[in-house]
């Protein structure tokens, strides 16, 4: 069987700027109503980023085969030039000439408010893309457009390819019948503590109703690690200790690579978890969501050290 894993997902551009001194100081609540700022941004810095790009980023730090689905505009060259570089497959990353990369513009003070502004670009026609005729032995559908979320989710049931589903920066898309649909094609259901209160909410189902219909829903909690529900069984799984907290932007992603390594391995769910734990704990010591790199030596010493597991070399 085929050990590629089909990464969904939003391919972008972050762009940070960062402002030494205070909005507050300078976004007078008086005149919001003509508001007209400008903010001087000597620091400025551009990520490679998108859900797409940093879980194939991760997953191939493990020695996973990544195959990223995702759509690009004329100026995603450099992109792609560095997914290759890293010996990404990136035979599904489709190329719209008449559109721009999906990018996310922010500009941070220094009590670390920020002000983003996001343009989708290419994501909107993520649908265009299909990935029909691929073989792999999972996917994911993160965080995209809606109608190419579906799409591709529709495409993977047909191929017989599980997925995970994970929900993210797309909840404000999906009313509960929208979910259900979903969760219906799904595998398993990835999501933080808060977008897992917001899904059985939305749905009127609780996270353990909703695993007894799935393979398994898991749950991440921040520092505090991840929860893992299989059928009515909960396993809650702690998060070993950072080096550092520098920045948790990509953390999400970071767990979900370490997750479908360990699918794709065959290794247990419980064992997969602390393999995702353990990538997060890597990726928020460094900042941005693709400059973190952890050598496979290191991270099966993580998995012994935190969890007794022997993961032996990670190929």
């Amino acid at each position: 069987m085929s050990k590629d894993v089909l990464i969904c997902g939003s391919i972008a551009f972050d762009t940070i700027a960062v402002f030494e001194g205070r909005f507050r100081d300078h976004i007078l609540a008086d005149n919001i109503k003509s508001l007209s700022v400008s903010f001087f941004a000597p620091l400025l810095r551009k990520e490679y980023g998108g859900c797409a790009g940093n879980i194939a980023y991760s997953l191939k730090l493990l020695g996973g085969r990544p195959v990223p689905v995702g759509t690009v505009g004329q100026d995603a060259d450099d992109y792609l030039q560095r997914l290759r570089a890293l010996d990404i497959d990136t035979r599904l990353v489709r190329v719209l000439p008449d559109t721009y990369t999906a990018q996310c513009h922010i500009i941070t003070d220094q009590e670390n408010n920020q002000i983003a502004s996001f343009h989708p670009g290419a994501m909107l026609r993520s649908a265009e893309n299909d990935l029909s005729g691929n073989a792999a032995c999972w996917a994911i559908v993160s965080p995209d457009s809606k109608e190419g979320m579906f799409v591709h989710a529709e495409r993977l049931r047909a191929a017989g390819i599980p997925f995970i589903f994970d929900l993210g920066q797309a909840m404000p898309l999906f009313d509960g019948d929208e979910l259900l649909r979903m969760l219906d094609m799904a595998s398993i259901l990835t999501a933080n503590d808060y977008e897992a209160s917001v899904i059985e909410e939305r749905t009127g189902r609780s996270i353990q109703a909703l695993a007894a219909g799935l393979q398994a829903v898991v749950v991440t909690r921040g520092g505090e690690g991840a929860s893992l529900f299989v059928g009515e069984e909960r396993t809650d799984i702690p998060a070993p200790p950072a080096a550092r907290i520098v920045d948790p932007t990509g953390c999400g992603d970071a767990h979900r690579a370490g997750l479908l390594y360990g699918l794709a391995h065959g290794w247990s769910l419980r064992d997969a978890c602390c393999l995702a734990n353990v990538m997060g704990s890597f990726k928020i010591a460094h900042r941005g969501p693709q400059n973190h790199g952890p050598s496979r030596t290191d991270v099966a010493a993580a998995l012994q050290t935190h969890y007794g597991i022997d993961a032996g070399p990670l190929a």
